[in-house]
């Protein structure tokens, strides 16, 4: 623990010019006076460290010292990839792997090329929870991504709506869709994907399992998402729309349904178009083209007809009364 807190130390140094002890304290998570220690085991080991006094002080590695421990371990390569993604990197448990990739990366730069990852860090973020929703991170996710990178099985107790199941799965990988985890594993019949955080209880096994090199992780989420988006999209309703409420209706529904609905409708000669949308239920397809107004008309089935007609007979008794 105190060699690579050692090492940590060092390459922060090599990173910037000087640092203070409370600057080294924060970023190493000691006391001052374990950086003062650390400090000392460094110049007794030959690591020209010194220090500056004054209240500009600080500490700094003499006369352009570069280390050579900058070579990345496996651990820190993979997780190096998901850096982009700090939440991510946390939930599983790879800050730690993936801040001392960084420092290596960033020690190994030349000088002109020092200050890369902090322009870029400015510059780009990704943050992949969705808005409203505060992030909560599954229970048994770090064992879950563990099992993922060992290619281990696991055993685990899925709740359904049905009541829980026992699985053992091969664990392929790990997919972040709008702040939620889920699971794409390998069973007797083929992939499926799990919600992390549906997993009752995780047992990681001795048994490995032989991974398919040839299987792509996004492919399959992408052909995955399109099928569980076309599945939930049961029912279909028929509208007319201005071309305020065609525009609006991709932001409301199902981008893709809207859009295959729109490429299929018929224009009326009066600046409406008559489509037929896909939707996933009658209540869905009501709180949805509600928020559309009068921009769309609900021309069947008769029941949703109904429903909207008396939404909009309530709606314009509300606005007839005076405030």
């Amino acid at each position: 623990m105190r060699a690579a807190r050692l090492i940590k130390m060092v390459l922060l140094l090599q990173t910037r010019r000087s640092m203070t002890a409370a600057e080294l304290a924060e970023r190493l998570e000691v006391s001052e006076r374990t950086v003062a220690r650390d400090v000392l085991a460094l110049s007794e080991a030959g690591i020209p460290v010194y220090a500056d006094r004054g209240r500009a002080g600080g500490y700094r590695l003499v006369g352009g010292y570069r280390t050579r421990l900058t070579g990345l371990g496996r651990d820190e390569a993979e997780a190096l990839f998901l850096s982009g993604v700090p939440s991510a990197l946390r939930d599983m448990g790879l800050e730690d792997a993936a801040s001392a990739a960084r420092l290596k990366v960033a020690a190994a730069l030349t000088p002109e090329l020092a200050d890369a990852p902090h322009t870029a860090a400015q510059r780009f973020h990704l943050d992949a929870p969705g808005w409203w929703q505060p992030p909560e991170t599954p229970g048994e996710l770090p064992a879950v991504a563990e099992a993922v990178w060992d290619d281990r099985l696991l055993s685990v107790r899925y709740r359904r709506r049905d009541g829980e199941v026992e699985r053992t799965l091969e664990p392929y990988g790990l997919v972040l869709k709008a702040g939620v985890w889920y699971l794409v594993a390998r069973v007797a019949d083929g992939h499926r994907v799990y919600r992390v955080d549906r997993l009752v209880a995780v047992r990681p096994l001795d048994e490995g399992f032989a991974r398919d090199e040839g299987f792509d992780l996004p492919g399959f989420w992408e052909e995955h998402s399109a099928a569980f988006a076309r599945s939930i999209l049961r029912e279909s309703a028929v509208l007319r729309l201005t071309e305020a409420g065609a525009r609006a209706l991709r932001y409301v529904t199902d981008r893709a349904a809207a859009d295959e609905a729109l490429v299929r409708g018929e224009p009326d000669g009066q600046g409406r178009i008559t489509v037929t949308l896909p939707v996933e239920s009658w209540d869905v397809a009501y709180t949805q083209l509600l928020s559309l107004g009068p921009e769309c008309e609900v021309l069947g089935p008769p029941a949703l007809r109904e429903r909207m007609a008396e939404a909009a007979e309530r709606t314009a008794a509300l606005y007839r009364r005076a405030p």
